[in-house]
């Protein structure tokens, strides 16, 4: 068998589709078995274009020129499924006649698990961006629990250390008339309003470095001093309450819904800590928690009482006097101080 001979059965038997073409005419004048079974209907003499109509002719030729070689991709339909396949010329001789070699190897299953990887890496992204989505929706839902040092800390180590706070001064705000309010009015209408109120709570307590910690239904706690020391924590939580009340007076005034509210504040030590395993809450509790609800309930509506731990770090800018005495119960019984909503003249609150 001469060389040829081992050569042609060569390019039958290989598994890469192999075949010949004149350079000047791109007509095919040879194709192995291969290129046969993946073209059924191709015949010698048809051109390149007949089986690519889309093929760039010009390209082509211009390569084999000037480099000798040319590599592309193409994708057509064999037998009712699409294959792929990556096509590479070069330039050879058939005797003294200038040839192109047509090798073409078979890349749909490549192109197929390409797919597969990017569909996949489509989804592994969409999935991270859902992720991360539903980690800032528990973020802000537990800063909406917590102060953000103590929530570092739970992400941290998975528990809060209860802490005790020495010095804070706390806010506990509550309306009169409340039970009045909610009978005469739809319930949506007095959630709304209560977010609405609340909100400009947060906002007012922010500017004067006051967390509200918690809202039980018409009950309101801010309180300054925690997590992070704060010297003027008791100056934080007195403006607080006096620009509430203005913001209250502000709003009824225009407003068809009168909301009258109680402010005790007071000053002393508090314990923090996450509370609950499965359903937990960071809840604060201590003297100057308890003294400050019942100085709330001991308050007129649109008045302000402090205790005297409170009332003792404020300046001048603030008016106290007395309004009777608070029963501590086993701790007996304590002085209590009205802090009027209005400073003294021609002073302002910070």
């Amino acid at each position: 068998m001469s060389i040829e001979a081992i050569n042609e059965q060569l390019l039958r038997a290989i598994g890469v589709g192999v075949a010949l073409l004149d350079t000047e005419t791109l007509r095919f004048r040879f194709f192995n078995d291969t290129f046969r079974e993946w073209f059924g209907d191709s015949e010698l003499g048809q051109q390149l274009s007949d089986l690519f109509p889309d093929f760039d002719i010009a390209a082509l030729k211009k390569a084999l020129t000037d480099d000798g070689r040319f590599a592309t991709e193409a994708t057509f339909r064999v037998r009712r499924r699409t294959m792929s396949v990556a096509m590479v010329f070069n330039r050879a001789l058939d005797g003294e006649e200038p040839i192109a070699v047509l090798v073409l190897q078979n890349i749909t299953r490549i192109k197929e698990l390409e797919s597969m990887i990017d569909s996949y890496s489509m989804m592994v992204e969409r999935n991270t961006r859902e992720i991360k989505r539903e980690k800032e929706q528990v973020e802000k839902l537990l800063l909406n629990m917590m102060p953000r040092s103590v929530y570092e800390e739970y992400k941290t180590f998975g528990v809060v250390t209860p802490r005790l706070y020495e010095q804070v001064s706390v806010l506990c705000l509550d309306f009169s008339g409340f039970s009045d309010l909610v009978s005469q009015h739809d319930p949506g209408v007095i959630v709304s309003e209560l977010n609405d109120i609340y909100t400009a709570f947060d906002r007012i307590g922010e500017q004067f470095g006051c967390e509200r910690i918690k809202t039980i239904g018409d009950v309101y706690i801010t309180m300054s001093g925690m997590p992070d020391p704060a010297d003027g924590h008791a100056l934080s939580v007195a403006n607080a309450a006096i620009r509430f009340i203005r913001y209250l007076e502000s709003r009824n005034a225009g407003h068809p819904i009168h909301w009258h509210c109680r402010i005790g504040v007071s000053s002393g030590a508090v314990i923090g800590s996450v509370v609950g395993v499965q359903k937990y809450i960071y809840d604060v509790f201590g003297p100057a928690v308890s003294q400050a609800n019942l100085l709330c309930q001991h308050a007129r509506p649109m008045k302000i009482v402090a205790n005297h731990a409170l009332a003792d770090q404020l300046d001048e800018r603030f008016s106290v006097r007395p309004s009777g005495k608070l029963d501590l119960g086993q701790q007996g019984t304590e002085e209590i101080l009205s802090l009027e909503a209005e400073v003294k003249a021609n002073q302002g609150v910070g």
